[in-house]
């Protein structure tokens, strides 16, 4: 039996490659129709961590009442200091409980259908910030800007 000729490729390596391997974090959604694969990494997974985290009412997941957000329950009240100061914590407490992120500054501002607010998150694992922008609107609830 004669032997076959074997062809061995080399590995192209590119950029996409690159970074891809050297990615810290990896994970999968379903929720963005844009992303085609459905797989998600580093800051985005932490995003939408978070945002899952934002879009559950706290006091609703069973066996964890602690696990979720107070927002939506004071979105329809005026941003009052003390509601605002509920906001800040509850937020904190939040981006706290991420082991991959800690929130640098906090910024809740007030429009006519709702709140915006502007997280900056350091990343601790690459010391990268990043700035998250969410809106919590009454109609539409909460969107990422």
């Amino acid at each position: 039996m004669p032997y076959k000729n074997i062809e061995i490729n080399p590995v192209k390596y590119t950029e996409d490659f690159t970074y891809k391997t050297q990615q810290i974090y990896k994970g999968f959604s379903t929720i963005d129709p844009s992303n085609k694969s459905s797989k998600l990494y580093d800051y985005d997974l932490i995003k939408q961590d978070i945002l899952n985290h934002f879009n559950t009412r706290r006091g609703s997941r069973v066996m964890n009442p602690e696990f979720g957000s107070i927002i939506q329950e004071i979105l329809m009240e005026p941003l009052t200091t003390e509601n605002r100061q509920l906001i800040v914590q509850d937020i904190t407490r939040i981006c706290n409980s991420d082991p991959r992120v800690y929130p640098l500054e906090i910024n809740v501002n007030e429009y006519d259908q709702g709140y915006l607010i502007e997280l900056v998150l350091m990343l601790k694992d690459t010391n990268e910030t990043k700035v998250l922008k969410i809106a919590f609107d009454q109609k539409i609830g909460i969107q990422p800007l």
